[in-house]
């Protein structure tokens, strides 16, 4: 469980998404956390986000959690994370790209 975290839908929030856009974060190409005043960006963010989980709700998020709190092992499987995301999108015909 992660306290205090929202997770935004950037299909619903394309506000949010263009100003991200602007100061150079794609949410095409990583997950986006905004914590204070802080932006995590792609395998940054996942790590930040694995980092806090301090008591995980199932095996799969523990399992998850456990390999994404290594900034070396995010950095070295984010990239098919991000592939895997594509490919189920393509697969359901969701578009890919939000901007």
């Amino acid at each position: 469980k992660i306290n205090k975290i929202s997770i935004l839908d950037g299909r619903k929030n394309p506000k949010i998404i263009k100003s991200l856009l602007e100061k150079g974060y794609d949410i095409d190409r990583g997950a986006i956390l905004l914590k204070d005043n802080d932006i995590f960006h792609g395998a940054e963010a996942i790590n930040k986000i694995c980092n806090q989980i301090n008591n995980p709700s199932g095996k799969l998020l523990k399992l998850l959690s456990n390999i994404f709190k290594s900034d070396k092992r995010t950095n070295l499987l984010f990239p098919f994370l991000v592939r895997a995301r594509r490919f189920a999108l393509i697969s359901k015909g969701v578009p890919t790209s939000l901007v």
